[in-house]
């Protein structure tokens, strides 16, 4: 499985670790911009009105908003087209690569939910969260994976993606279901002709990738003022893109590897930055153990471990999946809490529920105190259940002599 996959998967985790790097000095920038003397221009910079409009058409956003909703679509187009590929060429693309990572991450997903839901059984203003400790921030994810350099098999940050993967997918349909607002229908009706002007050049596999971008650029504005959260134009669009089986350079390829780099370096950091800057001046560590935060730090920390190890755990058990042979249970067990980082799709999600000031700071909060932590004790967990570099070297050495 891995070695089919293995040119793809190696360039994506380059760079998602990398620019999950990246996105840790965003985060952690934006924590120290909010607690000095710069907030009130960090919240005036974001609070900036940005219009745009032809004719009667008017897009009137805050930069945050254009961020959140405009830049984060580039982000959903990527998404799209990498659960495009895994699905027909990937990781998804049978039930033998995808039994363990589907099993894992619905309880991945469902898990964190229903400790979200107990630990606000009695604060219906809050219930609304109940999808955000349910996210996985694969490039978070990745990049503290990276700290520990070639002594992660492979195949534990494939399972990694596939369950990220998964989990995105688990998102956009949350995203869909709950998280829009009223219908415009006339406006949604454009976006659906755009939609299938869209499949039509898909299913002539145009090869130039223009006429994509301009349709997608266009119809993400009709979503925009439809009503239906405008990331999700990202993912439709995406899911037009016709994908080469017998070529490295067909739309999607090109599209996604071009790409990366600007949503790894560019998009998700500025998100990041925009989205996680919280003021902690004055603030009790009793703030943390409000329901709301709680049940989101809980929810990733408690959660992920309970959802993605055990129901992994037991599907192995039942014979409904297998465990890669370079892997351990230890490092599974790991891995899970690196799963637990919420970060950039948690604070997605949580700025969708939420509109108060109040709860926005109690989302994030929440999301950084859990994600932190499951960044901690999942690097020093792994960090223990990984062969020692010198072990690997001896056995390597071992192994050749033996063969030759």
């Amino acid at each position: 499985m891995v070695k089919a996959i293995a040119p793809m998967l190696r360039d994506f985790l380059q760079k998602e670790s990398a620019g999950g790097i990246v996105l840790i000095f965003a985060a952690l920038l934006a924590l120290a911009v909010a607690n000095s003397p710069l907030l009130s221009a960090y919240q005036d910079g974001l609070a900036t009105p940005v219009v745009f409009g032809i004719g009667g058409f008017v897009i009137d956003k805050p930069l945050l908003l254009w961020i959140n909703d405009g830049l984060m679509a580039v982000f959903f187009f990527l998404v799209g087209l990498e659960v495009k590929r895994e699905i027909f060429e990937g990781q998804l693309s049978s039930w033998d690569k995808a039994s363990l990572p589907l099993i894992a991450a619905i309880g991945g997903m469902a898990i964190p939910a229903v400790i979200f839901l107990a630990l606000n059984a009695n604060s219906p203003e809050s219930i609304n969260g109940w999808a955000i400790p349910a996210a996985t921030d694969i490039a978070f994810a990745l990049g503290i994976l990276s700290l520990l350099g070639s002594r992660v098999p492979v195949a534990l940050k494939a399972l990694l993606l596939a369950i990220a993967v998964i989990d995105d997918i688990g998102a956009i349909a949350i995203i869909a279901l709950f998280y829009s607002g009223e219908l415009d229908t006339g406006m949604l009706g454009l976006a659906a002709i755009v939609f299938v002007a869209m499949l039509a050049i898909g299913r002539a596999k145009v090869q130039s990738t223009i006429p994509y971008i301009l349709l997608a650029i266009l119809m993400w504005a009709f979503v925009l003022k439809s009503g239906v959260h405008a990331t999700l134009a990202g993912v439709a669009a995406a899911m037009t893109v016709p994908l080469d089986a017998k070529s490295d350079h067909g739309p999607l390829e090109t599209m996604e590897h071009a790409l990366h780099p600007w949503v790894a370096f560019l998009v998700i950091p500025i998100f990041g930055f925009a989205n996680a800057g919280v003021t902690l001046f004055g603030l009790s560590p009793s703030a943390l153990l409000e329901p709301l935060p709680l049940g989101i730090a809980l929810g990733l920390l408690i959660g992920k471990q309970i959802g993605i190890f055990g129901f992994a755990f037991a599907a192995v058990k039942l014979g409904l999946a297998k465990l890669p042979e370079e892997v351990n249970w230890a490092q599974v067990h790991a891995m899970s809490l690196l799963a637990a980082i919420g970060f950039t799709m948690s604070l997605f999600i949580g700025n969708l529920a939420f509109a108060s000031p109040e709860q926005i700071d109690a989302v994030k909060i929440g999301v950084l105190s859990g994600s932190t932590i499951a960044a901690l004790a999942g690097y020093l967990l792994l960090k223990r259940a990984l062969p020692l570099e010198d072990q690997g070297a001896d056995e390597a050495v071992a192994n050749g002599t033996k063969g030759g």
